[in-house]
């Protein structure tokens, strides 16, 4: 008897010499010796087995890639990005971001990703205010000036974004750990603004992240928000008067005030909610702002004056309440003094941009 001859399924019985019946089935071309007991089971068994092998139905499907053949060709190419110290080849598209910076810390947070290490996270909640909470399981890096590398290499990151003056000497050991993009946000006199400089690089971040669309989107809800500041502030009529914008910290026993400069990112944010800045500078500074004391305030007192001041550090409540100069400047009598808040981040990134220009049309037409 030909047993490949019986029909799919079919049971077959057999005689040996010693006349024992030997049953046997046949399915998907194999003869399977059975009992009783066990029928069921085998028939199960085949049956899963023809089934993820595709059955009689035909060549089995080819599989499925784990991810569109776009994100799989994305995933493999390589950029040669081109940042403040050269050019660096990025592989595919990062996953694993460690940000030496608070400003870049910002673009990440901001285009939704989670940096899996930040340099000192506990300054940057004090100091810059934003909408995105920082991950519990973000990685403190240590200092921005002077990041912990052993920390850094055990994130196992592939690409770290840091600021040129605090990562230029130790730039080498970090670009040997993962791919290392540097940015100068303070450009040099007639090369720019920090404001211009600040949106490219947030735009290159988004890039090389592949959150072009995310970045575009942040980017017109700053546009957006600017549009509705201007019309507050011009509907109160006070894009008339000018401003004067100035962070103001101890300095044992007197005041120190960073006067911030046209060239300042904070000046042009207020520029685009149609305010006008009353302080002009003898000279180019490259930081944005002139380190000055109270002396120099008397010169701006038609000004509107807004101001960053960490309450820790009031000095306004401090040095400066019975200082007869401060005391006698018109915008202190006429109760023109704003508060914009110690955690306003004049340096930071589009979020910094978009909260800077609310806060500050809030506080002029209240």
């Amino acid at each position: 008897m030909n047993l490949l001859d019986k029909e799919e399924g079919s049971k077959v019985i057999i005689n040996n010499d010693n006349h024992y019946q030997l049953n046997y089935i046949l399915i998907g071309g194999i003869i399977v010796r059975h009992n009783k007991l066990s029928l069921v089971l085998i028939i199960l068994s085949l049956m899963l087995v023809l089934a993820a092998c595709g059955g009689n139905s035909g060549p089995a499907p080819a599989a499925s890639p784990s991810a569109p053949e776009g994100e799989q060709k994305a995933s493999q190419e390589i950029r040669t990005v081109q940042h403040a110290l050269g050019n660096t080849d990025i592989k595919g598209i990062p996953q694993r971001v460690v940000a030496l910076e608070w400003t870049y810390a910002e673009d990440v947070l901001a285009l939704g990703i989670q940096p899996v290490g930040i340099a000192d996270i506990a300054n940057m909640k004090k100091w810059v205010r934003l909408p995105v909470e920082i991950a519990p399981e973000v990685v403190d890096v240590g200092e921005r000036i002077a990041p912990n590398l052993e920390s850094i290499m055990a994130l196992k990151p592939d690409l770290i974004i840091g600021l040129k003056r605090n990562v230029e000497a130790n730039y080498a050991e970090l670009d040997k750990i993962a791919p290392t993009l540097v940015y100068e946000p303070y450009p040099q006199e007639g090369q720019g603004d920090q404001y211009s400089e600040m949106i490219d690089t947030f735009k290159a971040i988004a890039d090389v992240l592949g959150k072009n669309d995310e970045a575009e989107q942040v980017l017109k809800d700053l546009n957006q928000s600017y549009e509705e500041s201007k019309a507050k502030i011009a509907a109160a009529g006070m894009d008339k008067v000018p401003f004067v914008l100035a962070m103001a910290y101890s300095n044992q026993n007197s005041v120190d005030f960073r006067l911030s400069t046209d060239n300042s990112m904070a000046v042009k944010i207020l520029e685009h909610i149609g305010l006008t800045n009353a302080y002009k500078a003898k000279q180019f500074e490259i930081y944005g702002f002139t380190l000055t004391d109270v002396e120099a305030l008397p010169a701006l007192q038609d000004a509107n004056f807004l101001h960053i001041i960490q309450e820790t550090d009031n000095v306004i409540e401090n040095q400066l309440k019975n200082n007869p100069v401060w005391n006698g400047l018109n915008f202190v009598k006429e109760n023109r003094v704003y508060a914009l808040g110690g955690d306003m981040w004049p340096y930071g990134g589009p979020l910094s941009a978009q909260i800077m220009a609310e806060k500050t049309a809030d506080l002029l037409t209240k």
